[in-house]
């Protein structure tokens, strides 16, 4: 008897375990300033701000960039989304603070279940996971579910709706506890 709720006790723990998700912490997005700048604060699971994300107007040729940020302000790293190509497809590259290519997200086209995956590479084009956005549910939610390379789920990341300062925050939980991204 013993030895059955023993075995019993391990399995509900494996399954809770398994399910089990990690505040990581958040994204806050503000309304776009005069200068049409868009500014994401991250922060970590106990509030302390770990660094910004700028992105600027969409440039001439169709070129939007975003200028990572860290906790002290240095610059270390950008990512800039080119135009939407004729297969529905918008990719976004990935550069560290000396210029070199770090990887690229690729967006596709929404699905018939309303679902969009985002394919991560790395420097070398080998894809390293995706991101899967859902519609967004009915209390003004909207989930992305993180894929590592062998389709394991890394995480989720839940945008809610836009309060009244014009504010929108993510809310990062990892399966680990650790980062969720995937590039």
């Amino acid at each position: 008897m013993k030895k059955i709720f023993s075995t019993v006790a391990a399995c509900m723990l494996a399954t809770i375990s398994a399910f089990a998700q990690y505040n990581v912490g958040t994204s806050t997005t503000t309304k776009t300033d005069m200068f049409g700048n868009t500014v994401t604060t991250h922060r970590d699971e106990y509030g302390r701000t770990t660094g910004t994300s700028t992105t600027s107007r969409t440039d001439m040729f169709g070129n939007t960039t975003t200028t990572h940020r860290d906790a002290y302000g240095r610059t270390i790293g950008t990512s800039t989304t080119g135009r939407t190509d004729m297969f529905g497809n918008t990719t976004t590259t990935h550069r560290n603070e000396y210029g070199q290519t770090t990887g690229t997200s690729t967006t596709g086209r929404t699905d018939m279940f309303g679902n969009t995956t985002t394919t991560h590479r790395n420097s070398y084009g080998l894809s390293t996971g995706t991101s899967t956005t859902g519609r967004t549910d009915m209390f003004g939610n909207t989930t992305t579910t993180h894929r590592n390379s062998y389709g394991q789920s890394t995480g989720t990341s839940t945008t809610g709706r836009t309060d009244m300062f014009g504010n929108t925050t993510t809310q990062q939980r990892s399966n680990t506890g650790f980062g969720i991204w995937t590039w």
